[in-house]
């Protein structure tokens, strides 16, 4: 009985890896349902985020009670620049991608945030290109596969895949906008949906800093769903002249409101803390592409998408980029511990996290673990009983 207890512990983190991506594919699906419904997403982001906002502060509250650090002027700006450039744009430039594109689309270009994220690092020197090592060649090769793998993606079409579907006729609800899709919008979606995944990767960099600053996961995670829930409202309020959009009733509308600022921020927070905590960063990016197999079945499914031969194509051939970077990570992961054997390859993982690649949502701001020896001891004393949260989760 011991055995199958031990087993079922060391298989939660699967699972709930498996339901994050699920949730993440469901909130997909429900963006594209509530714009064909003629639902302006941008209300529905800033809904989101002041959902979630209202999600994690409760928790923010209690679990960070005795060990928060006194707010600056300096945390705040890098709360609000990670929200920006992690949540409000990014979302906004997502939800445009996928309105003039399809789900599954706009879900495999997220697949390039890590290797985008290489790319700046080398930019802002954070990071080193090592292409006299394996990792450092397999991060170079995987990151111009990605980008190879998203100019097909856009560029080729291909023969239509013939899949099954479910009868499902959402046609009287599409907007007029959503039934008279624009000319050039093979060419703007990807744009955008590119222009996202640069967004959510520049915002790794001010959710580095703000986590040696500020090392309160849930409280820097509701602080920048605040500042998200204001920038997505301040942006809905100044390009959306109809008032009757906000209003929400008993429908489509509000679950799919709900659902995303509780579910796909507040829940799936909360759980990819759990598994970065106990696994690793590394283990949290390996699921991100099982979204994309998700909204590319239930695409099909209910939305009744086609499939054509270049989705597949370059969507696969983005995930083999992703993959590609992560072993090379790995390896430089592993040859560093080799080097500093004071620290060991699972307190490294945590020193440089990869966020998955979605942009679902403002990513957890993750601490180092390596770095709770400098802290005051109240700092660590924080950081053990944020571990309770393992096992009430």
């Amino acid at each position: 009985m011991g055995k199958i207890c031990d087993k079922v512990h060391g298989l939660k983190p699967i699972i709930m890896m498996v339901f994050i991506q699920i949730g993440y594919a469901g909130m997909t699906l429900l963006y594209k349902l509530a714009s064909n419904d003629g639902m302006s997403l941008r209300i529905l982001i800033a809904y989101r985020f002041l959902f979630a906002a209202a999600t994690v502060l409760p928790l923010a509250l209690y679990f960070d009670r005795k060990s928060r650090p006194k707010m600056t002027w300096m945390v705040m700006l890098l709360a609000f620049l990670s929200a920006l450039f992690g949540g409000s744009m990014p979302q906004n430039l997502f939800a445009a991608s996928l309105v003039l594109t399809s789900t599954t689309f706009a879900t495999a270009t997220l697949n390039l945030i890590p290797g985008i994220t290489f790319i700046i690092a080398i930019f802002f020197r954070l990071e080193k290109l090592n292409l006299k090592t394996r990792g450092g060649h397999a991060k170079m090769l995987g990151t111009l596969i990605g980008i190879g793998g998203a100019m097909l993606l856009t560029f080729y079409k291909g023969l239509e895949i013939k899949t099954w579907s479910i009868k499902l006729d959402f046609k009287e609800h599409m907007s007029a906008s959503q039934q008279n899709q624009k000319p050039y919008a093979h060419i703007l979606g990807p744009i955008l949906a590119i222009c996202s995944c640069f967004s959510s990767a520049l915002s790794l960099i001010f959710q580095a800093k703000m986590s040696e600053l500020y090392p309160c996961h849930f409280s820097s995670t509701a602080l920048m769903s605040i500042m998200g829930a204001l920038q997505a409202g301040v942006y809905a309020i100044s390009t959306e002249r109809d008032w009757t959009q906000w209003k929400l009733g008993w429908n489509l509308r509000l679950f799919v409101v709900l659902y995303a600022g509780v579910v796909a921020s507040g829940l799936a927070i909360i759980f990819l803390m759990f598994c970065v905590r106990m696994r690793g960063p590394l283990f949290v990016s390996i699921f991100s592409p099982l979204m994309l197999v998700c909204v590319a079945i239930a695409g099909s499914l209910f939305l009744n998408e086609k499939l054509h031969l270049g989705s597949v194509l370059g969507g696969a051939i983005i995930i083999c980029g992703l993959y590609m970077v992560l072993w090379g990570k790995k390896q430089e992961i592993t040859r560093t511990s080799k080097l500093t054997p004071s620290i060991n390859c699972e307190e490294y993982d945590q020193e440089e996290p990869i966020v998955p690649s979605n942009v679902s949502g403002i990513a957890p701001n993750f601490h180092p673990m390596n770095e709770m020896e400098q802290l005051p001891s109240q700092q660590v004393q924080k950081d053990k009983e944020s571990i309770d949260l393992d096992s009430k989760v």
